[in-house]
């Protein structure tokens, strides 16, 4: 099976699993911490990009304060994303065929979504990201802490669900950044469970 089809229908098979397990409660969450600086660079009314969006747990909070678009390939997602976050605009589409105008969006937030996608398109991905952001307009991306040119499990979640991943480093996700024209602005490894041991994923805040 094609590695996008299987994030495809992998994702679709536990969209509701998935918001039953983390629900809507953004404000609880680490991860909500993090999004504090990005919310703050952004004026009332801005717009915003959620690539990878999945269930709209972000937009859900986001689309109270901003113009969002989300985008997902799972059109299960994509459709609890609507019912979740009414206020924001959604597309189902792999998100590195987005094609909106150039100096578009005041922010880009990528949580757990750009680590599905094959490492050898992430360049010409967030290029693109770049491309859409207006001057001095922000991103919030999750990456690979460590080399990973492709890995699969067989039960993501339960159900015997197949997922996909593919990633660099820390040192080659800040170079890559960089040579793009991002301005790292902070990068934090984060631990999301203990039962992961070491942190296993990069977020990155940056600016054009």
């Amino acid at each position: 099976m094609e590695k996008k089809e299987i994030i495809r229908k992998g994702y679709n098979k536990i969209a509701k699993n998935l918001q039953e397990i983390f629900g809507l409660k953004t404000e609880e969450s680490d991860k909500f911490k993090l999004l504090v600086d990005f919310i703050s660079r952004i004026h009332l009314g801005g717009h915003i990009l959620d690539a990878g969006c999945g269930y709209g747990a972000y937009s859900h909070y986001l689309c109270n304060k901003f113009e969002v678009i989300g985008v997902d390939i799972s059109e299960n997602q994509i459709e609890l994303a609507r019912q979740n976050a009414p206020n924001a605009e959604f597309i189902c589409e792999d998100m590195t065929k987005i094609r909106f105008s150039d100096n578009y969006f005041d922010g880009i937030l990528s949580y757990y979504s750009i680590i599905h996608v094959p490492r050898d398109e992430h360049y010409e991905l967030l290029s693109n990201f770049y491309r859409m952001l207006k001057t001095k307009g922000v991103v919030l991306l999750t990456f690979h802490l460590i080399d990973d040119p492709e890995s699969y499990i067989e039960n993501f979640f339960g159900g015997g669900v197949k997922m996909y991943w593919s990633g660099f480093n820390k040192k080659i996700n800040l170079r890559m950044l960089k040579q793009i024209g991002f301005k790292i602005i902070w990068s934090k490894s984060v631990n999301e469970s203990p039962k992961f041991g070491e942190p296993y994923h990069l977020f990155v805040f940056a600016e054009k």
